[in-house]
């Protein structure tokens, strides 16, 4: 619906049933009122689940690090100061599961990785002067 040119911001009320329509449906006020609250509860989760997950997408020859097993870290004798990541790894085949299978510069294979334990690695490039 058009009005002076723009187009008509629909409000809550249009969007969301009316209480003529959940008393056809059998539903009593109270019913619709806690099955609207639960739409929106689950649509608030979802929006914040979205905002903190970030895509991580790497194509084959792509290098990468890999996260070291938390029972590995805790386990070993270093420091704070050690690195959490191995690598860098070049990416061999990518999996439709959103694993990815990995190759050392050895030549050495490595996998099935899932792409949550991955991470983009940027080489240094170090200008001697």
């Amino acid at each position: 619906m058009l009005v002076y040119g723009v187009e008509a911001i629909v409000t809550l009320g249009q969007q969301i049933p009316s209480l003529r329509i959940a008393i056809q449906e059998g539903l009593t006020e109270e019913e619709n009122a806690r099955l609207h609250l639960e739409e929106l509860e689950a649509l608030d989760r979802k929006r914040a689940f979205n905002k903190k997950v970030r895509s991580r997408s790497f194509q084959v020859g792509d290098l990468v690090l890999v996260v070291r097993r938390p029972i590995i870290i805790t386990h070993r004798t270093g420091n704070k100061f050690t690195s959490k990541w191995d690598g860098p790894y070049v990416i061999k085949e990518i999996y439709t599961n959103g694993s990815y299978k990995l190759i050392t510069e050895d030549g050495l294979r490595i996998g099935p990785i899932s792409g949550k334990f991955l991470k983009r690695y940027y080489a240094e490039l170090i200008a001697y002067s």
